[in-house]
C-alpha cells in the first residue's frame, strides 16, 4: 500500500528528490557527511541578523567535554529567554552546524538566544550518553546564565526527530531530578517510542518516506544497545515509556499526517492532556517526516509560523 497520492503536491518534489538511505553501521560515516554537505551554509544577511559561537561545557561525572553552539541576536537586550535545542538524526546522524540558518533567523526574529547541543551519537555512545550530555547542556545554561545573558526562568527545550524525543526525555528528567525548572517543550514529529518499530502497523499511511520502520528499528537498536521493544526500557530513553507525565512543562506538539510518528505523538498529547499539562497539538496533512524543511511549500510555511508562534507565546517574547 502506497501513501504516495496523500502527499501534498508542493512536497513531492522534494520527496523525489531525496535519496533512498541505507541506513546501517558500515554506511553511517557517509551519511554522516551528505548530511553536513547537504546543510545549508547562512547566506551574509542571515549571518548580520546573529551572533554564533562555540564553546564547551566541562566534563561532568556522567559526560565528557560537551561542544555547544550558542545564537543571540545581532541586537538585543539581555536577560532573554532561552532555548536549548536538540538536533535531529535518528539518535544516529546530524550536528548542531545543520541548524545553523534556522538558528540564526529564529534568534533574530524571537530575541531569545538558542543553545544548540553537540551531543554524542550512536552507536557509538548508547543510552544514557546523549540525553545525559543533553542534561549537562542544560545544567550549564541555567548555572551560567547570568554571565550568557539569559533569563533562568524563561528556559525550554526543543527538538525535531530525535532531537524532539531528547527534549522530552530531559523535561522528565529535569522535573525528576529537581534541579532546573523549565517552561515549555517545543517537540517537533519527536521520535518518543521505541515500540514504534516492532509493534503491528497501526496506520497503513504512515511511515513510507525519508524516516521508515526500517530506519526507526535501526535507530533506536544503536541507541539502546538493545532490541528495541524490550521490557525494562528508560523513560528518559524513550518518553513514552513513562507511566507518570504530570508536572511537565506545556508543550508544543506537530506532526505530519504521513509521518511515522504520527501516532505515538498522538498518544502522548493525549496522555500529557489527562496528566493536566497543557499542550498545542498540530496534525498537517500530506506531510511526510520532515516536510517543514521544505521551502516554498504552504503546509510547512504554515508548519513554521505555528511553530515560532508556540515559542513566542510559552516565552513571553
Amino acid at each position: 500500500m502506497t501513501s504516495r497520492h496523500l502527499v501534498d503536491p508542493e512536497l513531492l518534489p522534494f520527496l523525489d528528490s531525496f535519496p533512498n538511505l541505507e541506513l546501517s553501521e558500515a554506511a553511517l560515516p557517509a551519511i554522516r557527511n551528505w548530511i553536513l554537505e547537504m546543510s545549508p551554509s547562512p547566506e551574509p544577511e542571515t549571518k548580520a541578523r546573529g551572533l554564533m559561537e562555540r564553546i564547551v561545557v566541562p566534563a561532568t561525572e556522567l559526560t565528557p567535554a560537551i561542544p555547544i553552539a550558542i545564537y543571540r541576536p545581532a541586537l538585543a537586550s539581555a536577560p532573554m529567554p532561552a532555548i536549548l535545542h536538540m538536533h535531529g538524526g535518528g539518535y544516529v546522524f546530524g550536528a548542531p552546524e545543520g541548524d545553523a540558518t534556522k538558528h540564526l533567523e529564529m534568534v533574530a526574529e524571537l530575541g531569545c538566544v538558542i543553545v544548540s547541543v553537540d551531543y554524542r551519537l550512536a552507536p557509538e555512545t548508547r543510552f544514557p550518553g546523549p540525553v545525559e550530555d543533553c542534561y549537562a547542556a542544560l545544567r550549564f545554561l541555567h548555572e551560567h546564565a547570568d554571565d550568557l545573558g539569559v533569563d533562568r526562568d524563561r528556559i525550554a527545550v526543543s527538538g525535531d526527530s530525535a532531537g524532539g524525543g531528547l527534549a522530552a526525555a530531559l523535561a522528565l528528567l529535569a522535573r525528576d531530578r529537581g534541579e532546573v525548572k523549565l517552561v515549555f517543550q517545543h517537540l517537533i514529529y519527536p521520535m518518543l517510542d521505541d515500540r514504534t518499530c516492532v509493534g503491528e502497523i497501526s496506520n497503513p499511511y504512515t511511515g513510507e518516506f525519508l524516516w521508515t520502520r526500517q530506519h526507526n528499528l535501526f535507530g533506536w537498536s544503536c541507541l539502546l544497545g538493545a532490541v528495541p521493544g524490550s521490557d525494562g526500557v528508560s523513560l528518559y530513553a524513550a518518553a513514552a515509556r513513562a507511566d507518570d507525565l504530570s508536572g511537565l512543562p506545556s508543550a508544543y506538539i506537530s506532526v505530519g499526517a504521513l509521518d511515522l510518528f504520527l501516532e505515538e505523538n498522538i498518544d502522548y498529547a493525549r496522555r500529557l492532556l489527562r496528566a493536566g499539562v497543557n499542550v498545542e497539538f498540530h496534525v498537517y496533512p500530506g506531510a511526510y517526516h520532515g516536510f517543514d524543511f521544505v521551502q516554498g511549500a504552504a503546509v510547512a510555511e504554515r508548519a513554521r509560523r505555528d511553530s515560532l508562534l508556540s515559542l513566542r507565546n510559552a516565552l513571553r517574547i
